[in-house]
C-alpha cells in the first residue's frame, strides 16, 4: 500500500490556489475538469517533493471544487486519504474479513472506500489498470455514506 493524496473540498478555488500555490509554494501539478460531474480537481505537490511527484506521484493535496455553491459542515471538507494498492479486491476482502465495512465497493475494478472509526474517507485505488469486474463486488452495493 503507497499514500496518494489528501483531497480537500474547497468552496473558491482561485482563493484556494492563492494560498496553498502563491503564498505556501506549492506547485499545481496536474488538473482535471470534469464536465459532467460539474467538478475540478486541482493536484498539488510541496516545493520539495515536485521532482519526485512527477516522477513517481509523490504525496499530493488534491483541491476539489465542485462548480455548484455547496456548504460544507460537518468535515464534509475535508474528503479522504487515499491509497494505491497492488490488489484492490484482495484488500477489500481481507477488511471484510476483519469486519470492516466497505462502504463503497470496487465494482469497477479500480476504487472502493472505507470509512475510519472516526467517520473520516479512506479510498484505496487499484495500482495501474483497473481489474476486470468481478463478483461479490460487481453487483455489492454501496452502504452508508463515504
Amino acid at each position: 500500500m503507497r499514500y496518494l493524496h489528501t483531497m480537500l473540498r474547497v468552496s473558491n478555488l482561485e482563493q484556494s490556489l492563492d494560498f496553498f500555490c502563491d503564498r505556501l509554494g506549492f506547485v499545481e501539478v496536474r488538473r482535471m475538469e470534469n464536465e459532467a460531474g460539474r467538478f475540478t480537481l486541482v493536484y498539488l505537490a510541496a516545493p520539495e517533493d515536485l521532482a519526485r511527484s512527477q516522477a513517481e506521484k509523490s504525496p499530493e493535496v488534491e483541491l476539489t471544487w465542485n462548480w455548484d455553491p455547496e456548504e460544507y459542515t460537518g468535515g464534509r471538507n475535508f474528503g479522504h486519504l487515499a491509497y494505491e494498492v497492488d490488489d484492490i479486491y484482495a484488500l477489500c476482502e481481507k477488511l471484510m474479513n476483519a469486519g470492516i465495512t466497505i462502504n463503497r465497493p470496487p465494482r469497477d475494478g479500480r476504487m472502493a472506500f472505507i470509512r475510519t472509526p472516526d467517520g473520516i474517507s479512506i479510498e484505496f485505488l487499484q495500482k495501474g489498470k483497473a481489474l476486470e469486474p468481478r463478483e461479490p463486488w460487481k453487483s455489492m452495493p454501496n452502504t452508508g455514506s463515504w
